[in-house]
């Protein structure tokens, strides 16, 4: 099943920044996933606007896809980096309507 991760990252030292941005993609890519968007274009439409610096949403074929690159001992560095330098919120949902009436969408 197709699991999308959403992070909400405000940063707070920029540092680690071109590090990252120039390899996690490939370790991402490594275990099936891609990069929807990586933007700091973020636009409240309604409620309350968050305090992100940068919004990223990723795809991945599966959560043991998610799982397999968080643990992956290669992104590690980069993820204590981006923890240093930001207040990070990495969320996983997946590919199902909660109320089950999308006919294109499985029933969550």
């Amino acid at each position: 099943m197709t699991v999308y991760v959403i992070a909400d990252v405000t940063v707070t030292d920029e540092g680690w920044i071109p590090d990252y941005a120039a390899n996690v993609h490939d370790i991402v890519h490594k275990h099936g996933g891609k990069y929807l968007s990586r933007s700091g274009n973020i636009t409240t439409v309604e409620g309350e606007p968050l305090e992100s610096t940068l919004v990223a949403l990723l795809e991945f074929p599966s959560m043991d896809a998610v799982q397999a690159f968080a643990g992956d001992p290669e992104y590690a560095p980069f993820a204590k980096a981006r923890q240093d330098g930001s207040v990070s919120r990495l969320h996983v949902i997946d590919d199902t309507d909660a109320a089950g009436s999308i006919p294109y969408l499985p029933a969550g």
